[in-house]
């Protein structure tokens, strides 16, 4: 999934600093089989290893609804549209659609310096940089394919708005590959030096999302405006 933080990533760089966020929980949509929320940033989609790293959306989510299961993750750092099942039947449906790209997934950025071109797409195959992880890297040997398609929203003197649609679900995907092409996403802890880095947050949002409902399969679009 894209911007997947698995539990065994989490332990790599965080400790007793992880600050998650107090705001409250917003739910942007509920019913007999599924629950989206907008996550904000700053929280982890799944409990990490160790009681420090034990708040996160899935266990607030299941707060409200105990039988709230997992589906997607995203990145601590990225906030916007999550969808949990509410049933092992919802999960299933719900987890093939990830699974066969069937869902569609757009996140909004703010990159660093000004795109040339309005459209574009990234094709470059990751894999993890072990020595460094969670940190992803472009291999053209060993990695795996991921695809990004980007189009420009608008522009300033050093910085570009963005929508970026991912193809593939690789783990930190967007974030690799706008580095790749020379534009991190602003405020990105790894991937971004400088005065890109200094920001207050990952200016990476998952915006929308569109899926088949789990009961009678009708196509639902989700969105959330993003906070920056």
């Amino acid at each position: 999934m894209c911007g997947s933080d698995q539990p065994f990533l989490v332990t790599a760089f965080m400790s007793s600093e992880y600050t998650p966020p107090k705001d409250p929980l917003i739910i942007v949509h509920d019913d007999h089989e599924v629950v989206l929320v907008d996550k904000p940033s700053g929280l982890l989609s799944v409990p990490g290893k160790g009681e420090h790293l034990a708040d996160c959306l899935l266990t607030r989510v299941q707060a409200i609804f105990p039988q709230a299961l997992l589906v997607h993750r995203l990145d601590r750092d990225t906030s916007g549209v999550m969808i949990f099942a509410l049933t092992p039947h919802a999960q299933r449906h719900l987890g093939l659609q990830f699974e066969k790209r069937q869902t569609k997934k757009t996140y909004v950025a703010r990159v660093h310096g000004k795109l040339s071109e309005k459209t574009g797409t990234v094709d470059l195959p990751l894999i993890v940089d072990w020595p460094n992880r969670p940190r992803q890297m472009v291999d053209h040997e060993n990695g795996k394919q991921a695809v990004t398609d980007w189009r420009v929203v608008r522009t300033s003197e050093d910085e570009t708005r963005v929508r970026l649609m991912p193809k593939t679900g690789r783990s930190h995907q967007l974030r690799v590959h706008m580095l790749a092409i020379g534009h991190p996403i602003l405020g990105d802890p790894f991937y971004a030096d400088g005065p890109a880095r200094a920001h207050p947050r990952l200016m990476l949002h998952s915006e929308t999302l569109q899926f088949r409902h789990p009961d009678g399969g009708r196509s639902i679009r989700i969105t959330t405006k993003a906070p920056f």
